[in-house]
């Protein structure tokens, strides 16, 4: 349950970058069609969690936690990453559209440093992603396309997220005993 758990996490932050970067330069209907399907692939996620702690209630805990010490330390790290980086982008002058891009480096980076603590590719894939968007953002918010930047790492990365937790929790979902 503990890794539903982190990927229920993870769609919900996933539907947050669909719902809040899904708009101009986009046409509203296309921001509509991916909120909608960003709803319905947290609606699946929440769905098969739930579905899990039915199948799992009373069975023995998942040994080790994955919600350690080391866990902690590196979401304390990203807190301060990512407040203290959108931050010191503002003070710098820096477009509104980087924080969208900082907040995809971040995240991307804090799931790629999580990967030695779970050993779980399912958080090494959307890691690798997220910071690939990110930095693309970043390196956009200086260009013509700086409008582009909430959709390429905002969006883009919230898709991201979403497919990787829709993916990760059917094969867990589909592995567990059947009640």
């Amino acid at each position: 349950m503990q890794s539903l758990s982190g990927v229920l996490i993870g769609a919900v932050f996933g539907m947050v970058f669909v719902a809040i970067n899904a708009n101009a330069p986009l046409p509203p209907s296309a921001g509509t069609a991916l909120r909608v399907i960003a709803g319905l692939a947290l609606a699946s996620v929440v769905v098969m969690w739930f579905l899990a702690g039915r199948r799992t209630r009373g069975s023995a805990a998942e040994p080790g936690g994955m919600f350690n010490r080391r866990y902690v330390v590196i979401v304390v790290l990203e807190a301060l990453a990512l407040f203290g980086g959108l931050r010191l982008l503002d003070a710098l002058g820096w477009p509104e559209q980087s924080g969208v891009a900082w907040i995809a480096l971040v995240v991307g980076i804090h799931f790629v440093a999580l990967w030695p603590v779970w050993r779980e590719v399912s958080i090494l894939v959307p890691g690798a992603g997220l910071t690939v968007l990110g930095l693309a953002g970043l390196a956009m918010v200086w260009t013509e396309a700086v409008a582009w930047v909430p959709i390429v790492s905002g969006v883009l990365s919230g898709l991201l997220l979403l497919a990787g937790s829709t993916y990760y929790a059917q094969r867990v979902f589909r592995a567990l005993p059947r009640a």
